[in-house]
């Protein structure tokens, strides 16, 4: 598919790392308190969702659903926030994001139980969800645009996997700090109060990349744009929305059933123990953590698509083998610790390359709200629904494969749309005038005249 990447030719270094920091600050704080939702949903369930003669299962997929309704607002603050973030300019609206973000995630910590508060409590946490919903769907397409936009000639790929990066550095610092929780409570008073002190984390660590942003810079692709204020046609626009979110659909699908729905699966359905599944969880991120960049570098040399569709075609060919394994008695911890860290890497393929190829489909006039929609539709659908599709149909089928089916599927129509390399109807007027490492064949021709400073700014033939 034919693409706009009007990122400017030169970016000063110390702009760009700075740019990274702050990017990338917000990914880890935002996945962060996701991860720590989805860590304790058995614990949130019981405190939350679960009234006298509620069944803990019944509580689980309620809480799952609260998980989910802030996935549906996702796209609602894309579109908000990036209507803004084009208009106004990325900075303004990233530090706006931050801050409702951190306020809604710490505010969680503070909220009164069933318990205390009755009907009433279930709906604040509620709420807090789909504040942290909006904000989440805005902080993706700016962090992504700010990330790229800043990016040397040639790095797009590996500054774009940075977003990913930092959302694998989320996961797991969720990961271990209910780890550690889990470790130093015991039972009662983590599910007292010790839940509590994970989401108030987010304060401090909100207060400082707010400080971060508030010193960051316009980037130079918005500065330029607003002087040529050029707008491709809508009906190009949401082609390429469609089109992202179908490349990106196998990733969302994939990471959260892996990296995130994993821990209560374990728990609810082959009995394993609090600390077993968050032991499985944090060797999942760390192989998500540790192929993430070499990714994205590597998609900087021979494009995004053939990465993203290597790690697609294995999630395919080797969800439900290794699910299997998981629910094998006689299978070894040590070999199933090894499985569960490849699954993780192998979603690890399609993140890296992922945020730069998105930022490549769209002109700098529609980028924050073109790629922030086309990830938060894929999100909303398939990781926000994770948990409770994948919970509610072990439940009601007794089927213990549902969560490999899931992530195999979503994954096999990804498949064809990374395979896609025609322009859509409405989109074969739009105009490459830089670099596209996404789409193009010869991206080592391009990446390498884009290094020596050499790359045309004309349209390519």
């Amino acid at each position: 598919m034919k693409v706009f990447s009007d990122h400017s030719r030169r970016v000063p270094g110390r702009p760009a790392v700075r740019a990274l920091v702050a990017g990338s600050v917000g990914n880890f704080i935002e996945w962060y308190e996701f991860a720590v939702y989805g860590y304790f949903a058995t614990v949130i369930a019981a405190r939350f969702f679960t009234p006298e003669g509620t069944g803990a299962a019944e509580g689980l997929v309620r809480t799952y659903a609260s998980f989910a309704l802030a996935f549906f607002f996702r796209p609602v603050g894309a579109a908000l926030f990036g209507r803004l973030g084009d208009r106004v300019g990325r900075r303004p609206v990233l530090i706006l994001v931050i801050a409702l973000m951190t306020g809604a995630t710490t505010l969680i910590g503070l909220l009164p139980t069933y318990a205390t508060a009755g009907a009433l409590a279930p709906w604040l946490l509620t709420f807090l969800r789909v504040l942290q919903g909006l904000s989440a769907g805005g902080e993706f397409g700016g962090a992504v645009a700010l990330l790229t936009e800043f990016a040397p000639p040639g790095r797009r790929g590996l500054y774009g996997a940075w977003q990913s990066f930092t959302v694998a550095l989320g996961l797991l610092g969720g990961a271990g700090v209910a780890a550690l929780l889990a470790s130093v409570l015991d039972a009662g008073q983590l599910g007292d109060w010790g839940w509590r002190l994970a989401f108030l984390l987010t304060l401090p660590m909100g207060l400082g990349a707010l400080w971060l942003r508030l010193r960051l810079e316009e980037t130079p692709s918005f500065r330029s744009e607003r002087v040529r204020q050029v707008v491709p046609p809508a009906r190009a626009v949401r082609a390429a929305i469609v089109l992202g979110a179908g490349r990106v659909m196998g990733w969302a699908a994939a990471g959260y059933t892996f990296l995130v729905v994993l821990p209560s699966y374990l728990q609810s359905t082959l009995d394993a123990s609090f600390r077993q599944a968050l032991l499985a969880t944090v060797l999942a991120n760390v192989g998500f953590a540790v192929t993430i960049l070499p990714a994205g570098l590597l998609s900087d040399r021979v494009g995004r698509r053939p990465v993203m569709l290597a790690g697609a075609l294995l999630v395919v060919a080797l969800s439900v083998p290794l699910l299997n394994l998981l629910q094998d008695d006689g299978t070894s911890n040590a070999v199933k610790g090894v499985w569960v860290f490849g699954a993780g890497a192998v979603v690890g393929l399609m993140a890296g390359p992922g945020p730069a190829l998105l930022s490549e489909m769209f002109p700098t006039s529609v980028r924050y709200t073109g790629l922030g929609l086309a990830y938060a539709l894929s999100n909303a659908v398939f990781s926000g629904c994770a948990g409770l599709i994948i919970t509610e149909s072990v439940e009601r089928t007794g089927n213990v494969d549902i969560p490999a089916y899931y992530a195999a599927a979503a994954c096999a129509v990804s498949v064809p749309a990374l395979a896609m390399t025609k322009a859509l109807p409405g989109a074969a007027s739009w105009k490459e005038t830089d670099a596209d490492a996404g789409d193009r064949a010869d991206v080592r021709d391009v990446v390498r005249r884009d290094r020596r400073g050499g790359g045309r700014t004309g349209p390519r033939r």
